[in-house]
């Protein structure tokens, strides 16, 4: 079976996540990732390597295939076209939880901005939301923590 996974950053802001997000997406063997809406790119407009990305990535954002893109929509109906399973990692009242999401590969997973996740508009695109419960008093984990735990949960189920 092809284990295909993309990774899909939906504005992000935080330079670190996103290097960090890269680093966990190489060690998950992650094909590639798209950087969409405002999430920065490894390299600025001027090719030069970012630094806070190239810290926390620790060079994974050399070896892992990226691409920036602009339109997300446009994105997930060229991957759903080719086959990809789409799921949004989110939280959200049509959601399931994580561990009980049946992926099938290809796999394209999509998170969204630090504070405000993906807009109603991205989840109906998507074929699933799956989303961490959470137990304690906050709502949500840092994004490159829930890219970490879904990826790895989705990579290892048959």
């Amino acid at each position: 079976m092809n284990k295909n996974i993309f990774v899909v950053l939906h504005n992000i802001r935080s330079l670190n996540n996103v290097g960090s997000i890269f680093r966990t997406a190489d060690g998950a063997g992650v094909l590639k990732i798209f950087l969409t809406g405002y999430t920065p790119a490894p390299v600025d407009s001027f090719n030069r390597e970012r630094k806070e990305i190239h810290k926390t990535a620790l060079g994974a954002e050399k070896f892992i295939e990226w691409e920036k893109t602009g339109d997300i929509g446009k994105l997930i109906k060229k991957l759903r076209k080719e086959g990809v399973c789409v799921v949004a990692v989110e939280q959200s009242p049509k959601a399931i939880d994580y561990k009980k999401f049946k992926p099938k590969f290809p796999l394209a997973i999509i998170l969204g901005n630090e504070v405000r996740g993906l807009s109603k508009k991205v989840l109906e695109k998507c074929g699933a939301i799956a989303q961490i419960p959470m137990c304690g008093k906050k709502e949500s984990l840092n994004i490159a923590v829930a890219a970490g735990i879904a990826l790895y949960e989705f990579k290892n189920k048959i």
